[in-house]
């Protein structure tokens, strides 16, 4: 099946997802952000710690069911007596119900600026690699 994967995700933050199976990320990562924009309520992802540019078939993740997605403005001025500075920032905050472990199959797409996707197939806890 295929899924927006979200790439160098910690491996201590999905660990921690296996065992409360509810949790809420901010996503504030420029490629992670593009696959989280065009997510909705419902839909699953698939969550690895591997690096966008490592990611490759057989790299293992952990697919969630996306609960909720918030997108946030975060603005921040500074001054002083030569300059006014402004900046904004975009995250997205998203729930993740945790469902199973899955194996990339293969990369569909991972290109920059573009929601990175993978086919993968969902692993038994008994199989072996």
């Amino acid at each position: 099946m295929e899924y927006i994967a979200l790439t160098g995700i910690a491996d201590s933050l999905i660990e921690i997802l296996k065992k409360h199976h509810l949790r809420t990320l901010e996503i504030r990562s420029p490629q992670n952000f593009v696959g989280v924009l065009g997510l909705s309520a419902g839909e699953n992802i698939l969550l690895t710690s591997t690096s966008l540019q490592d990611l490759t078939d057989g790299t293992q993740g952990l697919i969630a069911k996306v609960v909720q997605k918030q997108v946030s403005v975060h603005s921040i001025h500074s001054s002083n007596d030569l300059y006014i500075e402004e900046r904004e920032a975009m995250s997205a905050r998203i729930q993740l119900e945790c469902r199973c472990m899955a194996r990339v199959r293969n990369v569909v797409s991972n290109e920059l600026g573009k929601p990175v996707r993978v086919d993968a197939r969902e692993i038994s806890c008994y199989e072996a690699r």
